[in-house]
């Protein structure tokens, strides 16, 4: 491996985790009421599942992107 090719690839990951990170914000805040709150304050279950399903699925997507 060389150092051009490790800072290509830490150059992907930085925007592929700003990407992420845009996009995981953008859906929480589309959500009727907070999202955020329910799940870390409220300690709703149901909400941190569906968190942690949109994390995942936008991690899919822009992985498969940047791939």
């Amino acid at each position: 491996m060389t150092i051009s090719s490790i800072l290509n690839d830490l150059v992907f990951v930085l925007i592929g985790v700003v990407m992420f990170s845009i996009a995981l914000v953008a859906v929480g805040r589309a959500m009727p009421g907070n999202l955020w709150k329910q799940a870390l304050d409220g300690q709703n279950l149901h909400a941190a599942i569906l968190l942690a399903g949109i994390a995942l699925a936008l991690g899919w997507i822009i992985a498969a992107a940047v791939h």
